[in-house]
């Protein structure tokens, strides 16, 4: 497993740079030009154990959706790369995590083929700002990219600030747990086919 990664990503509408470097404690830096994203992507990391220095200017002038979508690309391209083969790591990962009265279950798996779900309410309103359909944009991008699997049921939960919070933090859970080392394994990949596709 290669660890770190660096990816830069330039187009009409946003200008990113972001640097991963995964089983990091060190607090990570996050301009996303909007507050409560940067919020959200700071509870994923830390709970995570990865550092993200992730800069992005975007079109602000018209929404939120293509810095979101954009880095969920850029996060998911950057996971693939510092993964590389797969070797070594527990490839799956999963976690209910409470927020006060909000309650998610997230269940990944580094498989080599995306796809992504989600069941919950409809994340349909506005956080200072920020769309929450959003966060489905960038889970959508993140596991795409990434190539994995992502599962999200949010189970319960009235406050959306915590809902919102609840699925983050249980996605870097989940991120830290599959992205660990397997000692059993040592430089085996995990997978019956030997190789991660």
């Amino acid at each position: 497993m290669k660890k770190k990664s660096e990816i830069k990503r330039k187009t009409l509408e946003t200008d990113i740079v972001l640097n991963l470097i995964l089983n990091n404690v060190d607090k990570s830096i996050i301009n996303t030009g909007m507050p409560f994203f940067d919020h959200m992507l700071g509870a994923m990391a830390r709970h995570g154990r990865f550092f993200l220095d992730l800069n992005c200017k975007g079109d602000y002038e018209i929404d939120g959706h293509h810095s979101v979508e954009d880095i969920g690309i850029c996060l998911g391209k950057a996971f693939k790369d510092a993964i590389g083969s797969g070797a070594g790591i527990k490839r799956f990962g999963d976690a209910i995590i409470p927020m006060d009265d909000a309650l998610t279950m997230v269940a990944i798996d580094f498989s080599g083929r995306s796809y992504f779900s989600y069941i919950g309410p409809r994340l349909d309103g506005y956080i200072n700002g920020y769309s929450e359909e959003l966060t489905q944009e960038f889970l959508r991008s993140f596991a795409t990219n990434a190539a994995m699997n992502i599962h999200v049921i949010v189970l319960y939960g009235e406050n959306r600030h915590h809902i919102q919070e609840s699925i983050f933090k249980a996605l870097g859970v989940s991120l830290s747990k599959a992205c660990s080392g397997d000692p059993l394994l040592g430089d085996s990949v995990p997978s019956t086919k030997g190789i991660i596709v």
